[in-house]
Formats: structure tokens, C-alpha cells, sequence
């Protein structure tokens, strides 16, 4: 993708956000059929039983605190802006809040999530200390800085293994929200055991939306297809993020990956309604628009993927598969570790990365210990000095880097 600074006004000029008479919505959230974004139509998917009409392409506004940016997504045609307490410790929301206040309230989809304590992230289970209140507090603070008395679609982030998608306190607490009229759909987030997971949404009969991570170099993305599918099949609508899978092939980033490649991988598969990649620039919100307009994989991109190929070793990429998990003789959380790092050295986002890093317990002196690692990647990462290279960030300032 191309890196070259753009602004608005470069953005606008472009005719990329030229839909001033975008027909968008006939109800709530809902739209009236296909819509057009100037004089190209969009690919345009229904999420689910929700009856939520979207393009195939979303916006993650997470990443970005410039309303400007956000606005130019929704004027080029992008209905979908994905957030979460998470973002910002809040702000994010509350930018989409006032942003989203300037507009018919209906020509929006607002997706966000609130993360509920005690989750055990190298497990991938929840704990005794999970309670349902101060989850529930904390979706009603998701509310208040968004302005809003109801959400589109409200999240429960983080689920992995079976039982935490079927943990009791927390399920039963998602099907309240939605029963006041607080959340009109609900769902879950998964990073890892993916599959397990979409595939224990569906079972419950209760979550109408679940957002997965997916991308052309997941060792188990084929199990991910196959439970989106049945998932899509069971009524459910099927929401894909991570799809850049790390931004680049090499850990020193002078081989990036075709970042449009990888997002028309993901929305190929017709059980993915849409996607949420990550939009921080107008260069990369101008390439996921003409994404959502085309978004056939040519034969050129298919190569630059490599799908045929075995995937380079020691990029800035994990795929979560949760092998190391047990390999180390510390006993660190080596996936969230791992994230930390793509999040830092593979997209640049440092404040996702000092949060993520934040969820991890490690000892001061991490790896220092260690004069060999008993780890063993499957995608051949040099996992010693990565965790060492993203400990070193914890003491930076981060804001000053952002």
C-alpha cells in the first residue's frame, strides 16, 4: 500500500468520499437495498439475522483519534466504525459519540466492547474474579461517552476456549443488555482458539455477531472458515479483523505486505460480512474504499500472498495458534507477549501495545535469565528477543512516541 502523506483535502480530491447523496439507511442501522458511493457500486452483505446491510469493507476507528478522518469514512461510503472502551482508555468512543451526534444517528453503525476483569489470557478462560457488575458498569460508561441511550452491536471481547464463550455470569449479563434495549445485537471478540469459539457462539443461541481474527497466514484459517460458515449458517453474521497479518514479511519492515491483497483475502469468503481493518491515514482509508468497491483478488495479489508458499520466519507477525503456551520455562504469557510486539513493531501502534503488554505478568528481568529459549515458534520467530525487544518499551513514553 502506498505510504504517501495525504490529507482531507488530497482525500476529497481524489472523489473517493464524493457520496453527498449516499441513499444509506431505511431504518435503524438497516439499509433500504444496495448502495452506491458515487458512480460505483459497493459490494454490500447482510450481517446475520441482524438484517444490518454493509459493505464488505468497515472502519477499526480505534487506532485513530482524528474525527476529520473518521468523517471522511462515513461521507466515502463506510457504515460500520468499530471501537471500544479499550481505545484511548475511552476517548476513542467518545469521538464517535460526538461525531455520530452530528448525523442522522442512522447513517451509522456503531460497534463497541467493554472487557470484563479476571480473564486469564494464556488460557484463554475467565476466573473466579469475573463478575457481571462492573462488567455491566462498564458498558454503561461505554454508553455515556458515546451519548447513546443504545448501541448497534455491543461486544464481549477476548473469548477463546469453549467454556468462556458459555461462562454463565457474563453470557446471561450480554442477553440483559440486549433484553433493555441497550445494545440492539450482541456478540463476542476472539483473538485465539478461534474456531472453538465462533463455533460455541452459535451454540448458544444467544449472540447474533461474532468478530474474529482471520487472515491469509493463520496456520488454522481454514478451521476459522469452516466455523464462520456454519456460524453464518446458524443466522449469526461474521465480522473478520486482523486481516493485515502484521503489515510486513520481515521483522526489520522493508518488505511489507500487500495490505489490499490481504483484506480482499478475507472478504473473498462470502460467510465474512464485512471487515474492520485498522484506518489511521487518507492513503489507507482510499485503498479500503476501492477495496469496498472491487473487492475481486486478482491473480497478481493472489502471488503477492504466497498462499502456496511456507510463510518467512521471525516477521513481526503472530498467528495466535497458542503453542508456546507451557513451552516456557517462566511460564510467561507468550501469546499476549507476542501481540504486544506486532502491535508495536509490525503496525506501529504503540498505545495498543503498551496496553496489551500491560495484560501480560513477566517478571522484571524477562528472558533475562534464559541463555537459551525452550520456546519454539512454528512460524520460526526469534520469540526470546522479541519478548526482550517489547519489555524495553514499557519503560518509553509512550505518548511522546505516538
Amino acid at each position: 500500500m502506498d505510504r504517501t502523506p495525504q490529507n482531507r483535502r488530497d482525500f476529497l480530491k481524489t472523489g473517493l468520499a464524493g457520496a453527498a447523496g449516499l441513499a444509506l439507511l431505511g431504518g435503524r442501522g438497516v439499509s433500504a437495498g444496495p448502495f452506491r458511493t458515487g458512480d460505483r457500486p459497493t459490494a454490500v452483505r447482510t450481517l446475520g439475522r441482524t438484517g444490518i446491510r454493509l459493505p464488505v469493507v468497515s472502519m477499526g476507528a480505534g487506532d485513530t483519534q482524528d474525527p476529520a478522518l473518521v468523517t471522511a469514512a462515513l461521507d466515502a461510503g463506510i457504515v460500520l466504525l468499530a471501537t471500544s472502551a479499550y481505545y484511548y482508555n475511552g476517548q476513542n468512543e467518545t469521538m464517535i459519540g460526538r461525531i455520530v451526534k452530528g448525523r442522522k444517528r442512522d447513517s451509522a453503525v456503531i460497534m463497541t466492547s467493554a472487557m470484563a476483569d479476571g480473564f486469564d489470557h494464556k488460557a484463554g478462560v475467565w476466573t473466579a474474579s469475573t463478575r457481571a457488575e462492573p462488567f455491566v458498569e462498564k458498558f454503561e460508561g461505554c454508553l455515556k461517552r458515546l451519548e447513546m441511550e443504545t448501541v448497534d452491536i455491543f461486544l464481549l471481547p477476548f473469548v477463546a476456549r469453549r467454556e468462556s464463550v458459555f461462562f454463565e455470569p457474563l453470557l446471561r449479563a450480554m442477553e440483559k443488555i440486549r433484553k433493555e434495549g441497550k445494545a440492539r445485537f450482541i456478540g463476542v471478540a476472539t483473538h485465539q482458539f478461534e474456531h472453538e469459539a465462533i463455533r460455541a457462539a452459535a451454540e448458544t443461541g444467544v449472540y447474533d455477531v461474532v468478530m474474529t481474527a482471520l487472515n491469509f497466514r493463520k496456520d488454522n484459517r481454514l478451521e476459522i472458515l469452516s466455523a464462520a460458515e456454519a456460524a453464518s449458517k446458524a443466522g449469526m453474521g461474521v465480522i473478520a479483523m486482523k486481516t493485515m497479518a502484521g503489515a510486513f514479511w520481515d521483522r526489520e519492515k522493508t518488505k511489507p505486505i500487500n495490505a489490499s491483497a490481504a483484506l480482499k483475502w478475507a472478504v473473498q469468503n462470502p460467510c465474512v460480512t464485512t471487515a474492520v481493518p485498522g484506518i489511521t491515514t487518507y492513503e489507507q482509508l482510499a485503498a479500503d474504499v476501492a477495496v469496498m468497491r472491487d473487492p475481486s483478488l486478482t491473480a497478481g495479489e493472489k502471488a503477492e500472498l504466497q498462499l502456496s508458499a511456507a510463510a518467512p520466519a521471525d516477521g513481526p507477525f503472530c498467528q495466535q495458534c497458542g503453542q508456546c503456551v507451557g513451552q516456557c520455562r517462566d511460564g510467561l504469557d507468550m501469546p499476549t507477549l507476542m501481540r504486544s510486539y506486532m502491535y508495536a513493531y509490525g503496525y506501529g501502534n504503540l498505545e495498543h501495545a503498551r496496553q496489551t503488554l500491560a495484560l501480560a505478568r513477566r517478571p522484571e528481568n524477562v528472558c533475562g535469565e534464559c541463555r537459551d529459549c525452550a520456546v519454539r515458534c512454528p512460524m520460526r520467530s526469534d520469540v526470546r528477543g522479541k519478548i526482550r525487544d517489547i519489555a524495553r518499551l514499557e519503560s518509553l513514553d509512550f505518548n511522546r512516541m505516538a
